[in-house]
């Protein structure tokens, strides 16, 4: 294990005399390049010292990490509460748990659920499945118990990887299942003493909070510990063959105008693709140092999958791991104690370490690189947390579909304020809303359509919705911009109704579904208002039955036990009717009006 840190890779090419680090090799490699390196706009503001095309290695997920166990295999691939795991440990331990997957009757094409926090069972978890030949699940641990139900039948689930800390709320939806296999993990696994003798103790405190005290997992034979599977001998000869570009790798859900959920998959060359794209964003230098990634947006989902595991296991960069990103006081302590250099994250997180008030003990100066996702970014928050930390913040954009990063403003060249330019490999226009044969010229506002190597297959068992989305190779995104003469884009509306909080999607119908379970509520709508901290937040609209009589508390309680925390309304507001078309559709855009009115009126 090293014990000296040299300085960051954004220095000058004098601060180091170690060799160059590269990025995943491009020897036995075949091009493959889903967009077009024709000349473009934005190539005229193209950042200097990143490639416009790449050549992408024609393999698995899982061998990323092979490389870079046996490359830098000294180096330290994770930290989390101060336990080091080195590279050739990671690979070692995968490798373990693909042997104790096949063991248990694990076969190729199973699909494999991780409910899992930011720990090292996910990276162990998720790239042992993989050279055991299964498909991951990415799944939400605040899912409700109703809602995991759904997502594990419509992926046919047959083993599921989680923390005993979500048994209880996985175990009510088990038994409608297909779930054969579970595997428990515990934190303390991975805590260094003494952490790993007081952990106990904050668990236990925790389930009490929540009424799950004591924790009670039946020894049945379907029910695994975690480190047991562990114990099975590393065995890569009987990994199965994989077709990176046919294969999937994983199934990320997201939802769709409907609200119901869809499984978009995502290929093995689709994730390796995405992590070399977004890998060669970050500047180079000649400097042979090791990056340090912080690990605190969640890896479950797409964005924390590329920018938090995969991007950065091909850079051979170590991951300092945070399992929960509301824990700011938390995150600014890790920051000054480890000195990561990138931090990925999302616009309610920087906000957040903004409005600390106890920011100014921190020094957050070694941070040099972040690019924030799934929201938009104000410029305001950009430029004071560039003040703070004395590095770039730079926002950037991307679906699930798309493994998800396709933009990003450079983080060294021109800034816009919007979402920037495609990524490497990645073609992007502005297509006709009624007619998305039709590309339209630029500062015309139309559908933002996608094309590269990041691009899914299409959705799990839904040919008739992926042939909505995915025309002549070309992924229509459901969100409407523009492009400007330099090439850079904008998000200017959404297609789709979606509620974009806190980074998470929330689909309005899936919220007016459980409204309309209250055995008060006659009619009921959802939409996003505006939120300063999260974006926007869920608003509830409800009609009750003549002759009853709710409170708001009342409502956001009964949603509380049926949805996700982030998708619980927080405001609800009682209406005598809702706006309703002709033909007696709800009208959310005339409810969207008249919130985005009364703000501005506030303002």
């Amino acid at each position: 294990m090293r014990t000296a840190r040299p300085d960051n890779r954004f220095a000058s090419p004098a601060s180091s005399t170690r060799r160059p680090l590269r990025l995943i090799p491009a020897r036995r490699c075949r091009r493959r390049t889903g967009g077009n390196v024709l000349e473009r706009p934005w190539h005229r503001r193209w950042p200097e010292g990143v490639p416009r095309s790449i050549e992408y290695p024609d393999i698995a997920v899982h061998e990323l990490l092979r490389r870079a166990g046996r490359e830098h295999g000294d180096w330290p691939a994770l930290r989390f509460y101060g336990k080091t795991i080195s590279y050739r440990q990671l690979d070692d331990v995968a490798d373990r748990f693909a042997s104790g997957l096949r063991e248990l009757g694990v076969s190729p094409g199973d699909r494999i659920s991780l409910l899992l926090p930011n720990t090292p069972h996910f990276f162990i978890a998720f790239f042992g499945a993989l050279r055991a030949g299964g498909i991951v699940v990415q799944t939400n641990p605040l899912y409700t118990a109703r809602e995991l139900e759904q997502l594990y039948n419509d992926a046919g689930v047959t083993t599921v990887v989680a923390m005993d800390l979500f048994w209880p709320n996985f175990a009510k939806a088990r038994p409608k299942t297909s779930v054969r296999t579970v595997i428990i993990a515990d934190v303390g696994e991975y805590l260094k003493t003494p952490l790993r003798q007081l952990y106990p103790i904050k668990k236990r405190r925790d389930l009490k909070r929540q009424g799950h005290w004591p924790l009670v997992i039946p020894a049945e034979p379907e029910v695994y510990r975690f480190a047991k599977i562990l114990e099975a001998p590393p065995d890569p000869t009987k990994e199965p063959p994989i077709r990176p570009a046919e294969d999937v790798a994983v199934l990320q859900y997201t939802g769709g105008t409907t609200g119901i959920p869809k499984g978009a998959m995502l290929t093995h060359q689709n994730l390796v693709a995405n992590a070399l794209q977004t890998a060669a964003w970050l500047p180079k230098s000649q400097a042979a140092v090791q990056e340090r990634f912080l690990g605190a947006i969640p890896l479950f989902h797409v964005y924390g999958l590329t920018t938090v595991m995969t991007a950065p296991v091909a850079l051979n960069a170590e991951v300092v791991l945070h399992p929960n990103p509301r824990e700011i006081g938390a995150i600014l302590k890790l920051i000054n104690k480890t000195k990561p250099t990138v931090f990925p994250g999302v616009p309610t997180m920087y906000v957040a370490i903004l409005r600390h008030p106890k920011i100014s003990k921190y020094d957050l100066r070694s941070i040099k690189a972040c690019i924030s996702g799934s929201a938009p970014l104000p410029n305001e928050v950009r430029r004071q947390f560039e003040a703070v930390t004395g590095g770039k913040l730079v926002e950037g954009y991307g679906l699930t579909e798309a493994s998800p990063v396709t933009h990003a403003n450079p983080l060294f060249g021109l800034i816009k304020e919007g979402i920037g330019i495609p990524l490497p490999d990645t073609d992007s226009k502005i297509v006709a809303l009624d007619n998305p044969s039709r590309d339209l010229p630029q500062g015309e506002v139309g559908e933002l359509a996608i094309r590269g190597p990041q691009v899914m297959r299409g959705y799990w068992n839904k040919p008739e919705e992926t042939a909505m989305v995915l025309r002549d190779g070309w992924l229509l995104t459901g969100d409407i911009g523009k492009m400007d003469e330099d090439g850079y884009f904008y998000i200017v509306d959404r297609k789709k109704d979606m509620i974009l909080c806190s980074g998470y999607n929330v689909y309005p119908r899936e919220v007016e579904e459980v409204l309309f379970m209250h055995p008060a509520v006659q009619e009921a709508a959802a939409i996003g208002v505006p939120d300063p901290y999260r974006g926007e937040t869920v608003k509830g609209f409800v009609v009750l039955k003549p002759g009853m009589v709710a409170t708001a508390d009342e409502i956001i309680a009964f949603c509380k036990e049926r949805l996700a925390p982030f998708k619980v309304p927080r405001q609800v507001e009682f209406a005598r009717d809702l706006p309703k078309s002709m033909i007696g559709k709800v009208l959310r855009r005339e409810l969207r009006e008249r919130e985005l009115a009364k703000a501005k009126a506030g303002s």
